[in-house]
């Protein structure tokens, strides 16, 4: 299986000439992922009659003489939030146990089908995607094929672990304060929260929906470009996905990061970040040539609204269900839950003021920049089960601060790529490339180029191919 197609590329490019079927291609993903799952519990539910069925279809399309479809015969899995046709969407939590399947795809799984993609299965996550480490009292911890002692993080934990142990070469989960960055950054993959309605969220559970982001994660640039470009597009259904044109950024990877302006983020994402992570960040600003450093003013402030703003609106969403059923939740986030649902009004209110001021400041840098880099996480992945991670002379509790880095960025919906890079203890470390709304090709064009200097990659895990 050593020469076998892995990546996305490589699959389409396989079964295009002809040289390996759809359903040889879903044969072998299915067999990694039965191979190497029991030592992850990445995936909580493995699809292999649809994923077979899809295959065969693409075969016989093929042989009709059909028109190559962009992600034809691609594995892909996606975080248990999303619905899938048949299967109780669960989203980590044994609370939705005993609801019906789902009676159809989410509207990104949609997209997806029709692109040619092969549903592998649903992956592990922290419940109601309430953390940073995908140790899930019900269904099981994720473990890291880095090092499977640590953590694969949240809450898009099984999405990052199956991506980086090569068993589908695309996973989709969901960003709202960093679950997509925060697995890239721990497993060593790419990763991309796109801004806040640009990909819609029809058909997956919520939990803050003014926060909530919906994007891919990958094993190359090309194909994280690939599985955004199929899954673009405005939904009437979704209130916070913005009508605008789809808008293709495969094309603009071979552009590099020609004519940008980019710059080094420093002061709070340097006080919250350990020696891997600061050295990360000033790696990616060699390469990319990024020779001036900025701070965004009141980041400390928009974490702290950040917070409040999750626990305010999760609490709320789960209110009368605490009041019911609590003994069905999730023991690591019931208190934070039922916290939330105590905030007062004025404060939430405080924080959507503080979320517009703001916006208005950090847009102001990208009146000089067109990019900003800064760490992903704070530290690299910790121990499961680490109760604090350490931070210069600070102790820090371990669930909760994960998030550091890249709260103040969802916080207002900017969009964000994830590249990492390898320290020396062998444990990936991944940057956040910044760009203004609605500019993903910036995000991308710049991952390109740090996977292009051979700094930056994902490298699949031992054994995995």
């Amino acid at each position: 299986m050593s020469n076998f197609p892995f990546t996305a590329t490589e699959c389409i490019a396989a079964f295009n000439s002809g040289e390996v079927s759809a359903s040889e291609i879903a044969t072998a993903s299915l067999e990694r992922i039965r191979h190497a799952n029991p030592a992850l519990n990445a995936f909580i539910e493995i699809t292999g009659e649809r994923t077979l069925s899809e295959a065969r279809l693409l075969d016989a399309a093929r042989k009709r003489g059909a028109s190559m479809l962009p992600l034809a015969a691609v594995p892909y899995a996606v975080k248990n939030l999303f619905d899938v046709e048949g299967i109780t969407t669960l989203a980590g939590a044994r609370l939705y146990a005993h609801n019906p399947p789902a009676r159809r795809d989410g509207k990104l799984l949609e997209r997806l089908h029709g692109a040619g993609g092969l549903l592998a299965g649903t992956l592990n996550m922290d419940a109601y995607a309430y953390g940073f480490t995908t140790e899930n009292t019900h269904y099981g911890s994720t473990h890291n094929p880095r090092d499977l002692s640590r953590s694969a993080g949240g809450s898009s934990g099984g999405t990052g672990a199956a991506v980086a142990a090569g068993l589908v070469p695309i996973g989709i989960g969901s960003d709202t304060n960093g679950s997509i960055r925060v697995p890239s950054s721990l497993c060593g993959v790419f990763g991309l929260k796109p801004t806040y309605g640009r990909l819609p969220r029809t058909g997956s559970l919520p939990f803050v929906a003014s926060l909530d982001h919906l994007g891919p994660l990958a094993t190359t640039v090309a194909d994280l470009a690939l599985a955004y470009d199929v899954m673009q597009g405005s939904d009437p259904h979704d209130p916070a996905c913005a009508q605008r044109p789809v808008e293709a950024t495969v094309a603009d990877l071979s552009r590099g990061i020609e004519g940008l302006r980019i710059a080094r983020l420093a002061g709070y994402f340097d006080d919250n970040a350990c020696e891997d992570a600061r050295w990360a960040s000033h790696v990616a600003a060699k390469v990319l040539q990024a020779a001036d450093e900025v701070e965004i003013p009141g980041a400390a402030q928009a974490r702290a609204a950040a917070y409040l703003i999750t626990a305010s609106e999760s609490g709320a969403l789960y209110l009368d269900a605490l009041r019911e059923r609590i003994e069905e939740f999730e023991p690591h986030s019931v208190e934070r839950l039922i916290a939330g649902s105590l905030v007062p009004a004025a404060w939430y209110q405080r924080a959507q003021r503080y979320r517009r001021w703001y916006l208005e400041r950090v847009l102001a840098l990208f009146e000089d920049y067109d990019l900003l880099i800064a760490p992903a996480t704070p530290v690299t992945a910790p121990l499961l089960g680490q109760q604090h991670i350490r931070i210069g002379d600070r102790e820090l509790p371990t669930r909760p601060n994960m998030g550091l880095l890249t709260q103040p960025i969802s916080f207002i919906g900017l969009p964000v790529a994830v590249a990492p890079l390898w320290t020396g203890s062998g444990l990936p470390m991944g940057v956040q490339l910044i760009a203004p709304p609605w500019r993903e090709d910036i995000c991308l064009r710049a991952a390109g180029a740090l996977e292009k200097s051979g700094l930056s990659g994902s490298r699949i895990s031992s054994g995995a191919r």
